[in-house]
């Protein structure tokens, strides 16, 4: 059945059921058991058709939509809860129900949960309001205004019972309670659009006829004109029918309530304007609490039975009241905390970010340098070494010339040597990308630095995993970092008469990490190491490059590079590396001959 038929068998329904009510209303006598029984009994299934309506909105992911039905729901059910105690007394005991009777709170009560749904403002994202103190404060103003319901009509009915009183002061309190609920729906409905504007229109229409029912059906029962069955009826059963249809309405827009409501704005403005107005009228509340209490001790007429009770009442409803002010203070103070927290982290995290920018764009103005003075440098120290070559080669020259213009080889090749290390750090070289066994890459590393080793107080611990994946990249640059790093080690722990350095190689989800922890003395400024030119060398025996040509050498092969002190003291580099976790053939892996596990080299 499509919707727009469907709509109309509704309100086809709906006239046949005013149709048939209007008609037994009118055949049968004002009074009798049957008119009683058939009124009564309607008026207990149509809040049946209402939650059926809205319980077909429930069942959505979005769990305040489903709350906000539910308490609809909930609101018909009290009412119907209180038209069965109705049923009870003119239908199973055959009397008119006591014209002061406690069970109307139960027709007051039922607004409340109509009241708690008009907070939740389902068409509003998730976001645009603090959820929490939001609905901690409209508790508290749900508790205020059941406390005004019992500080105003109860007395009539307890303390000092009076039928006039208490009627007036009821219908008083109720009248403005369902005046609230449609001023609410009617807001709703003007802030709105699309979908959800055309759903509060429908609970605004049927919250505005039971209004003028409920008026008009305490001016009949004071002027003892109201009977059940009778035509005053009418629009209280066309309000639950109407919400019936209202959320069969809801149920097949549901794809139009999904959509991004025109009225959203996330800024904090907004957000700030949304909760300010319940946190104010929750400490307005709070505040009348002793309002009242003055109020019935210096100002009231009424007897004085009266006073004791609404005395009673206030001292009561302040226990509530005071806790949740407890609740929503400890929340406050719990979330402030929290905000400090991660207010101090996110500037922990922006200051750590200011640094690798500004540390990249030391290395990219350095590289820059590095690379113009290298090229520069290149085209002169050819021509040495080409004619440089060409006399120590030459035989007809003599020997010391000879030897001579060998010095100028080796040294002008060691200055061809550093102007290669100038490019690796300008990160002018192309590297060639192959696929490594970083156990190789280690191996070789230290092997390459024990060729040095002039301590016996220093050694190397190996603690490699068998079983890595590849990592693509180049091994020579790769070795270079390594080899780096290690000879630092080394160097710091002779300076401090020993020690043993251990690298480790795992496995960290998507990465290869390589571990380099010794037992030397630390790092000064480990934020600093990788700065160019920062050294902690004396002068002469070091440039403070090595580091920072490491820092890009690992940045460039999608890597990071870390450093940090143990508690124990010593220093520890943290190098992770791309893990290729696809399959390749075995050819293209450069896998290490020797065993890679818990190696000792002298």
């Amino acid at each position: 059945m499509s919707s727009s038929r469907r709509i109309v068998w509704m309100l086809a329904t709906w006239i046949f059921i005013l149709v048939i009510y209007s008609a037994v209303s009118l055949l049968l006598k004002r009074g009798s058991d049957l008119l009683n029984a058939f009124g009564n009994i309607v008026q207990c299934i149509v809040p049946l058709f209402a939650n059926a309506g809205l319980l077909l909105n429930a069942g959505t992911p979005h769990w305040r939509r489903n709350i906000f039905w539910m308490l609809l729901a909930m609101s018909c059910t009290l009412w119907m809860i209180g038209q069965f105690e109705w049923t009870y007394y003119e239908v199973y005991l055959h009397r008119s129900l006591p014209e002061m009777y406690p069970g109307d709170i139960l027709f007051f009560l039922r607004g409340i949960p109509m009241m708690a749904a008009l907070a939740l403002r389902p068409h509003l994202k998730r976001g645009e309001i603090q959820l929490r103190f939001g609905y901690l404060d409209f508790v508290l103003l749900l508790i205020w205004w059941t406390f005004l319901y019992v500080f105003v009509v109860l007395p009539w009915l307890y303390a000092a019972p009076s039928l006039g009183q208490y009627n007036h002061t009821f219908n008083l309190v109720t009248n403005i309670q369902n005046m609230v609920i449609v001023v609410g729906w009617a807001i709703l409905w003007l802030q709105s659009s699309g979908a959800w504007r055309v759903v509060y229109a429908n609970l605004f229409g049927a919250s505005t006829i039971y209004m003028f029912s409920s008026l008009t059906i305490n001016v009949a029962i004071d002027s003892h004109k109201y009977y059940t069955g009778s035509l005053y009826d009418l629009q209280l059963l066309s309000t639950f029918l109407w919400f019936a249809l209202a959320g069969v309405i809801a149920h097949q827009n549901q794809d139009g309530l999904d959509a991004p409501s025109e009225n959203y704005d996330s800024g904090p403005d907004s957000t700030s304007d949304e909760s300010v107005w319940p946190a104010r009228l929750a400490m307005a509340a709070v505040i009348s609490l002793p309002l009242f209490a003055i109020y019935t001790l210096r100002f009231s007429q009424d007897d004085a039975r009266v006073r004791d009770f609404r005395l009673m009442t206030t001292l009561l409803a302040s226990v509530p009241l005071a806790l949740l002010i407890f609740v929503r203070t400890h929340l406050a103070d719990r979330d402030r905390s929290r905000l400090l927290s991660q207010s101090e982290q996110s500037i922990d995290n922006l200051k750590r970010l200011q640094a690798q920018i500004v540390q990249s764009e030391k290395l990219v103005s350095l590289g820059q340098l590095a690379a113009g003075a290298a090229h520069e440098i290149n085209n002169p120290l050819a021509a040495i070494l080409g004619f440089s070559d060409l006399l120590a080669d030459d035989p007809t020259i003599p020997e010391k010339a000879r030897t001579t213009a060998s010095k100028i080889r080796d040294q002008a090749r060691r200055t061809k040597t550093l102007v290669g290390n100038l490019l690796s750090f300008a990160r002018q070289v192309p590297a060639e990308r192959t696929l490594l066994d970083i156990n190789t890459v280690v191996n070789n590393a230290v092997q390459l630095r024990a060729l040095d080793l002039r301590s016996g107080t220093t050694r190397v611990d190996l603690q490699l995993e068998s079983v890595l994946p590849g990592v693509r990249g180049d091994g020579n640059q790769l070795m270079q970092v390594f080899f780096n790093i290690i000879s630092n080690a080394l160097e710091a722990m002779e300076a401090a008469n020993g020690g043993v350095l251990t690298i480790k190689t795992i496995r960290d989800r998507g990465n290869v990490v390589i571990l380099f922890s010794d037992t030397g003395p630390g790092l000064k400024d480990p934020q600093r190491v990788f700065d160019p030119f920062y050294t902690t060398k004396p002068v002469g025996k070091g440039t403070g490059l090595g580091l920072s040509i490491c820092f890009g050498i690992v940045q460039e092969h999608g890597g990071k590079i870390l450093s940090y002190n143990r508690q124990e003291g010593g220093a520890v580099f943290r190098v992770e590396l791309p893990a290729v976790l696809a399959a390749f053939p075995a050819k293209e892996l450069q896998l290490s001959t020797a065993s890679a596990v818990r190696q000792k080299p002298s």
